[in-house]
């Protein structure tokens, strides 16, 4: 299995995972030929995308998406926050796992200033159980029995408060729905990372963050494999560090 970082960051994000199979799309905040240009228009070979909420940089081609034959599985909120609810192409989440192709995946609410915003566990037998949270000030649960992690650290307290020390409502605001790198490594720390192999830190801040000292961070708290994404990332994403 492979992970393909379509876009990260405030400017809309998209991740693909994929196998010579098949391929799950989680999030749709970029623009949709971006997504047939990294899936190489095999579209068809998308079994669903996942959308954590309503907001453009995660949910931005969420009709274009559906237009192309893609299934979206959301939230009720998220889904009537967007303007879709109702519509065939769509799949509301509820506190139960949903088999997607080859994907198990489960949804579980975390802490941002949307309509009904949400997290994944998503489990394929290639990658073991995949971690995908983001857009969040904090995680209310811990987890067991993971293999890979893909985790917002959006910004720096201290950066923040240096460079937006005039803008109060923009500070509150980040502070307010955004995972900090303090509070990212606090809620690794806080979970059996074992069998862990690959930790992705996703949706940096582009001022308020500072990424060889995030990465630097979080590998030696965890000790694990680190890698901070960027537009292009490819990386191989399997239960073990050799995909055995």
């Amino acid at each position: 299995m492979n992970l393909k970082v379509i876009g990260t960051g405030s400017k809309g994000n998209a991740y693909l995972l994929e196998n010579e199979e098949e391929a799950i799309l989680i999030e749709c905040g970029v623009n949709i030929k971006a997504i047939k240009q990294a899936i190489k228009f095999n579209i068809k070979k998308i079994v669903g995308c996942l959308v954590t909420h309503e907001h453009g940089d995660h949910a931005k081609s969420i009709k274009e998406v559906m237009a192309a034959g893609i299934q979206v599985y959301a939230t009720e909120g998220t889904l009537k926050a967007c303007g879709v609810f109702g519509h065939h192409r769509v799949c509301t989440l509820v506190q139960t796992t949903f088999i997607i192709g080859n994907f198990a995946v489960k949804g579980f609410d975390v802490e941002h200033d949307a309509a009904e915003p949400v997290g994944f566990l998503i489990n394929h037998k290639e990658t073991g159980n995949i971690l995908f949270l983001t857009d969040t000030v904090y995680s209310p649960y811990t987890f067991r029995g993971l293999n890979n992690i893909i985790i917002e650290a959006n910004y720096d307290g201290e950066i923040a408060k240096r460079k937006l020390s005039d803008m109060e409502f923009l500070r509150n605001r980040i502070i307010q729905s955004h995972m900090s790198i303090d509070t990212c490594i606090d809620f690794l720390n806080a979970n059996d990372i074992t069998a862990v192999n690959n930790i992705v830190l996703i949706h940096l801040s582009d001022s308020n963050s500072h990424e060889k000292a995030f990465q630097y961070r979080v590998a030696k708290a965890t000790g694990k494999n680190v890698t901070v994404a960027y537009n292009g990332l490819e990386m191989e994403f399997n239960k073990t560090p050799f995909g055995i």
